[in-house]
């Protein structure tokens, strides 16, 4: 193990600590309520980035994945009462294979043709859950929440606590894959994938990781959504704004680095909470919009690559008498 994963260790064992402690020192559910939705953006933004911003492929479809894991919570919530752990792996599981495939069918497409399917499956999965009445259909569907376990002193607490060790999975996968061949290779086919392909890089295989890995971990961020909200409905887990987040985050933020969607997580989720409670959450989608626009045009590498840009030392300039 190298220093570097070391210390990402220990700054997650750390993180979870001060998490744990919050609820135990914070009697005010809102604030757990509002900073769950930043480490749920977290988790979508990392996972967005893997396929998007490693290997180039942009998803539009990031909805349709958050909400097959989190139908597939409510459905085992609903037959079994199964608890939340075993919802989330599940989701992650539903996901992933979802995420393989769509990959299989669709990853051979390149560029705007692969967004455009991932909008499809979005679509197709929408129309599907509106039409199938156990799961609620277009009403939605109700969840009462169990007790909370003894560590916690409400259920949200501990949803809370979940979210933020699946925030710290996401961001290692993230890690992982980034420093090892394997994030060279998507890397390789972001650049060139012909080329790529013809070095001997087994492309289709890298693809269909990254597109299941990312699907698990959106599916992962979806299984609690219904026991966060005690309640779930098509409108709420389709929303636009998760496909749109999800894609702006690691722009913002930047999306060379596993840091740059935690970034665009962090700031935009924050603001997007802060809208929601001074104006109106109807303003969420316009206030990524513009903050998307400002960034690609003065930052298109995101705040990473501006911080990068502003500490790489300057060129001397040559002294006014010096000769050609």
């Amino acid at each position: 193990m190298d220093a570097g994963t070391r210390r990402f260790i220990v700054g997650a064992i750390v993180f979870l600590a001060l998490v744990y402690g919050l609820t135990r020192l914070v009697s005010n559910e809102y604030v757990f309520f509002a900073t769950y939705v930043v480490l749920q953006f977290i988790v979508l933004a990392t996972a967005w980035n893997i396929l998007g911003g490693y290997a180039g492929y942009v998803n539009f479809g990031s909805g349709a994945f958050f909400a097959v894991g989190a139908y597939t919570g409510v459905a085992l919530f609903k037959a079994f009462e199964a608890p939340i752990l075993v919802q989330v792996v599940a989701g992650a599981t539903m996901s992933g294979l979802l995420g393989l495939a769509v990959g299989a069918l669709s990853l051979r497409l390149r560029g705007i043709f692969f967004s455009i399917a991932t909008v499809a499956v979005a679509i197709v999965i929408e129309t599907a859950v509106v039409n199938t009445p156990y799961l609620g259909g277009a009403k939605g569907l109700p969840i009462l929440r169990p007790a909370p376990p003894a560590m916690f002193q409400s259920y949200l607490e501990f949803v809370f606590f979940v979210m933020a060790v699946l925030a710290v999975i996401a961001v290692f996968c993230a890690r992982y894959v980034e420093t090892s061949w394997i994030g060279r290779g998507l890397r390789a086919i972001r650049d060139n994938e012909g080329a790529a392909e013809c070095s001997g890089v087994p492309t289709l295989k890298l693809k269909l990781f990254a597109a299941t890995l990312s699907g698990a971990l959106m599916g992962a961020a979806g299984a609690p959504f219904a026991q966060y909200l005690s309640f779930i409905e098509p409108t709420s887990v389709f929303n636009l704004n998760y496909a749109v987040s999800a894609l702006a985050m690691p722009i913002i933020g930047g999306m060379s680095h596993w840091m740059g969607p935690v970034i665009g997580a962090v700031l935009l989720g924050t603001v997007q909470q802060l809208v929601t409670v001074t104006i109106s959450s109807e303003l969420n989608v316009l206030v990524v919009g513009v903050l998307l626009v400002l960034f690609v045009v003065a930052a298109p590498d995101g705040i990473l690559g501006l911080v990068r840009k502003l500490r790489r030392p300057r060129a001397p300039a040559a002294s006014i008498g010096a000769k050609a």
